[in-house]
Formats: C-alpha cells, structure tokens, sequence
C-alpha cells in the first residue's frame, strides 16, 4: 500500500519516535506531517518515508473524520479520538 494523503502514520526514527501524525501531503520518497500542535498545516514535518508506519486499520467513523482535514483543529480532534480507540483496544 503506498502512502497517501490523509492516512496516520507513526514517526519510527528521530526525536518524535512513537509519536503519530497525518499525512498531509506526499512527495517522492518524503512526505508531510502534522499533528496540528508543534507542526501545524502550514508547517508540516518533512520525513522519510522509510521512517514512518502507517496505520492501516481505522474504524469507519475515523475515516469519514479524514475526508473532511481542513484546519489544525480538525486534525487534532482525530489524533485525539484515534488515541482514546486505540487505548480501549488494548
């Protein structure tokens, strides 16, 4: 599966290890993330591709919340709720 925008992606090297972001944008082997805090849509964090790990499996709700990405707001509130269904699931 190749990267795209709008998908969660967690930081696997660097000082933000572990830490999760969206995808904003992709170029090349590079792509953009933000987390809508540190690194807002206007500057997101270029990053490897190789140095990042999708997040394959979202539920529905989450996804339909991806399609609609339009201000650090918005990315913070599903940051937030992908990590309260992450939490329940362990």
């Amino acid at each position: 599966m190749s990267i795209e925008a709008k998908m969660l992606a967690v930081s696997m090297a660097g000082h933000d290890k572990g830490k999760t972001y969206v995808v904003t944008e992709t170029d090349g082997d590079t792509v953009l993330l933000s987390d809508g805090r540190l690194r807002p849509l206007d500057k997101p964090k270029r990053k490897n591709t190789k140095h990042v790990q999708l997040i394959r499996h979202l539920p529905q709700e989450l996804l339909a919340q991806m399609e609609q990405i339009g201000t650090d707001a918005d990315i913070r509130r599903i940051l937030s709720d992908y990590n309260r269904v992450d939490q329940q699931e362990e």
